[in-house]
């Protein structure tokens, strides 16, 4: 076991994480819900016991670009209601001490440490109880969440719906704890003032979103699967043809070259793309365009043209290519540049 496993354990939890991050320290239950809603989302909180006997309030948070790592506690048994996190993010809980009881839309369950984690979507509504229980928390930015997931199945960014219980157990719970667990202690490390290079961030959200997407059953799963080839049931000309497209997704489309490559026809090849993919084979090469475009926006240096890179991929129309990367990535390709620059 990795040592910032071993810090987030049982026998180590009892210990307060990112103690130089603090955000909120009370006994207040109105002002807990306060604070806390503004740095999570308002919601409604309600000690167990009356007159909140026993009730405090601790939220520590380190935040990075698109994440942060926060470590929360709630003394006594408390009820939280967030409904749902529809503008926000996704939550990932890791239990560090006591119990969450947890209703997401129609099923609960138990988050316990070193056992069953949670992961709340944005659109799932939810409860939870708290009885003395502290977490560590990791939130991801809903868009981005939702755009490698379109990006990774081939379709329009829509919203993710993720099973919201994981077995920390499981080779994928345990591999996301273990990443918790350094991200936390990187955090600590560097300090409220220190940085993490843009390097470094962009490595741990690459790392985070493949936990997620391909590591925790939601509801494009399936269609990652296919779109990526895993999917055994995919016909081996399909995948022939689907990787012929992306080695040549900057050249113009010829239909008979590709059917050729994959050894069907071209009625076939149109069919068969339909059926397993979803989409036409035009959609899927505009889409391979879109992420090569986004891809090389997000590493590109001050001085990039656009345009240039545009016409380097393969795209002829600049206006079409502005609104289709609009719809997929809910945003302007020049406003991809200047995150990028800023």
């Amino acid at each position: 076991m990795s040592a910032a496993v071993l810090e987030m354990s049982a026998g180590a939890s009892a210990a307060e994480r990112l103690a130089d991050f603090a955000r909120v320290a009370t006994d207040d239950v109105d002002e807990a819900a306060e604070q806390i809603g503004r740095i999570f989302c308002p919601h409604d909180l309600k000690p167990a016991q009356a007159r909140a006997a026993g009730f405090s309030a601790r939220h520590n948070c380190a935040a990075f670009d698109g994440f942060s790592i926060n470590y929360v506690t709630y003394g006594g048994s408390v009820s939280i209601d967030p409904g749902c996190l529809e503008r926000f993010f996704f939550l990932l809980q890791v239990p560090l001490t006591g119990t969450a009881r947890i209703r997401a839309g129609a099923g609960d369950f138990d988050a316990v440490p070193d056992r069953t984690a949670s992961l709340l979507s944005p659109t799932i509504p939810t409860r939870m109880m708290w009885s003395d229980c502290a977490q560590v928390i990791l939130l991801l930015d809903r868009r981005m969440v939702e755009q490698r997931a379109a990006a990774l199945s081939g379709t329009v960014a829509s919203t993710v719906e993720f099973d919201p219980v994981i077995d920390l157990d499981a080779p994928s719970g345990g591999a996301l704890r273990t990443s918790l667990g350094g991200l936390m202690t990187l955090a600590e490390r560097l300090g409220p003032s220190g940085r993490l290079s843009p390097v470094a961030t962009a490595d741990w959200r690459e790392a985070l979103l493949d936990h997620l997407l391909n590591g925790q059953r939601h509801g494009l799963s399936d269609a990652i699967r296919t779109f990526s080839g895993q999917a055994e049931r995919l016909p081996r000309a399909l995948r022939v043809a689907r990787d012929r497209l992306a080695d040549s997704a900057g050249e113009p489309l010829d239909l008979a070259q590709l059917a050729c490559a994959a050894g069907i026809g071209i009625r076939a090849l149109q069919l068969g793309f339909r059926r397993h993919f979803g989409v036409s084979i035009s959609e899927m090469l505009l889409d391979m365009r879109l992420a090569g475009l986004h891809a090389r926006l997000a590493q590109a240096p001050p001085d990039a043209s656009i345009t240039e890179i545009a016409f380097d991929l393969g795209f002829t129309h600049l206006g079409r290519m502005a609104g289709a990367y609009r719809e997929k990535f809910g945003e302007t390709p020049s406003a991809t540049l200047r995150r990028r620059m800023s």
